[in-house]
């Protein structure tokens, strides 16, 4: 496979071949694929000569899904630095942690969250704030609507506080405009790309070092699987997850533009009213989400009354898909849904259910150019149809964790493979399910348990509207299964639930302890957070 070149030509070359088609879309704005490059190529003049930035220096990028966000990233590799996507809602602490651990000299910030990153900046070394506000890349008119007084007055008081570090978004694009980077800055494949931090879930966050051939790989091997299944130049994509994880950076926007899509980015998917309103008109074609986003969008009415008619391939990852979700879905769109399993040290798509022939349970088959082990404790091969901890290799694979040595030597071995740490199990025909994480295994009286089944055989009771399982101490079996349920009927017992599994689950599988919640903590892409729920009690 062809992983010679850089990200930034890669982004050159499929700009200047749909020059004229739309790119993305957001707040009722669109900008072009020609438009996308001429914005990014002003903003790579102003990070290299405004801000006085070098090739290999570190810029976070913490937004939420706006017509800023792709551009700030071709940008960015255009001017030779390494994007660090950042969450927009980490609290000050993770933000610290983050900035400091990448050692960031600038930031791309909203406006809505630039007083956080005010109250950070003793404890960081930024020297360049650029904040945004969400139409500063919409026509005029329309831009003052959105933006509106508020913002502006928001956005000054931040600004004072940035120690004169902050300048505008259009303001940056307007200085760079005069030494715009309509070249890359030479570098070479194997070049870090992007620092990707895992969610910080298990613990410290740590930054995957993605090369640009790791990313211009997955991009490669994605488009290879799905060969004959997406139409370049026609598609239109549906983006509700954020692009500063990793799913929804590979699939919305590497993969977007790679085959020449029309991007709907969606800013805040939790606003199901304004999500579904800004898809009435739409008649798209691909969807990506996950097993949360799915379920809520099928309760949601206005959802079930959209144009679904185009609408041929959804893509799930993030969590597990659960088999009642997949089939809701399925029964709400005409779509079904194929899953896919990926991890952020992976760039992150390892396998991918094939389009024509998917099967629900299975996160299908693995990508070209992939190999995977299953082994068991003794690292020893399982027999086929056994659960064991899934190893991979392949071009996709990360060079290692941001300045952590030691870590990279537990997740990364000396011949390449990647220890993910997921139990999986491969069937005869190459489909691959993914069990649980060891992590997560529950060991009642000896007997494995994995969370996911359990969750999957409980959440097709028809009044559970989403629940979790988690393993919690007891003295007489070491460990029991623990349920935390949502559910739509007020009247429905513990021992309802206990009925309703035990006809589909083996007895030391039932869960002992039950317990209803208003709703279950998630992360900011909607994966529900066992962690917490274990914390917690």
């Amino acid at each position: 496979m062809n992983t010679t070149g850089t990200l930034t030509d890669f982004f050159a070359e499929r700009c200047r071949s749909y020059a004229d088609k739309p790119a993305f879309s957001c707040l009722g704005h669109t900008l072009t694929f020609g438009e996308l490059d001429n914005l990014a190529g002003h903003l790579a003049g102003y990070l290299r000569h405004g801000a006085g930035l070098e090739p290999g220096d570190r810029i976070a990028i913490q937004l939420p899904n706006l017509l800023q966000y792709p551009v700030a990233v071709v940008a960015a590799l255009r001017a030779g630095l390494v994007v660090v996507n950042t969450n927009p809602l980490y609290t000050e602490r993770e933000l610290i942690h983050q900035l400091n651990d990448a050692g960031a000299r600038a930031a791309i910030v909203l406006g809505d969250f630039a007083d956080k990153t005010a109250g950070v900046m003793d404890h960081v070394n930024l020297e360049r704030v650029i904040v945004t506000e969400p139409a500063d890349l919409h026509p005029a008119g329309r831009r003052w609507l959105i933006n509106g007084v508020v913002r502006a007055r928001r956005l000054q008081k931040a600004a004072s506080r940035l120690k004169g570090t902050a300048v505008r978004f259009r303001d940056a694009l307007a200085q760079g405009a005069g030494f715009a980077v309509t070249e890359p800055v030479a570098g070479d494949s194997n070049d870090l790309a992007v620092l990707q931090y895992t969610g910080g879930t298990t613990g410290i966050a740590k930054g995957a070092m993605l090369s640009h051939a790791n990313l211009l790989s997955n991009i490669r091997q994605v488009e290879g699987f799905l060969d004959g299944a997406l139409r370049e130049g026609e598609e239109i994509m549906v983006a509700p997850l954020p692009i500063y994880h990793i799913f929804s950076f590979m699939l919305c926007m590497l993969l977007g533009i790679g085959i020449g899509a029309r991007v709907i980015l969606i800013p805040d998917p939790r606003n199901l009213g304004r999500f579904v309103r800004a898809l009435r008109r739409e008649r798209f074609t691909l969807f990506a989400g996950l097993n949360t986003l799915f379920n809520a969008l099928c309760r949601h009415p206005g959802f079930r009354k959209l144009d679904f008619s185009r609408l041929r391939i959804t893509v799930s990852g993030g969590m597990a898909l659960t088999r009642d979700t997949a089939e809701r879905w399925e029964a709400v769109t005409g779509c079904k849904v194929i899953e896919g399993y990926g991890l952020t040290e992976a760039s992150p798509v390892v396998s991918l259910n094939p389009p024509a022939q998917p099967r629900l349970g299975t996160v299908g088959k693995l990508l070209p150019d992939t190999e995977c082990r299953l082994l068991d404790a003794d690292r020893q091969p399982v027999p086929q149809g056994e659960p064991g901890e899934l190893w991979i290799r392949g071009p996709q694979v990360m060079a290692g964790y941001w300045q952590r040595p030691e870590e990279t030597r537990e997740m990364l071995d000396e011949q390449g493979w990647l220890h993910t740490g997921d139990v999986a199990v491969m069937d005869a025909d190459g489909y691959l399910s993914i069990v649980d994480r060891l992590k997560d295994m529950i060991v009642v009286s000896g007997f494995n348990v994995y969370p996911n089944e359990v969750e999957d055989a409980i959440a097709r009771h028809p009044d559970i509207v989403e629940c979790a399982v988690v393993g919690v101490p007891d003295p007489e079996t070491v460990e029991a299964v623990k349920l935390i349920a949502v559910v739509s009927n007020p009247h429905l017992s513990a021992d309802d639930i206990r009925h309703f599994a035990r006809q589909t689950l083996a007895a030391y599988k039932v869960p002992r302890q039950v317990e209803f919640v208003d709703e279950l903590p998630k992360s900011n892409v909607g994966k529900v957070l066992r962690r917490a729920l274990k914390e917690a009690g």
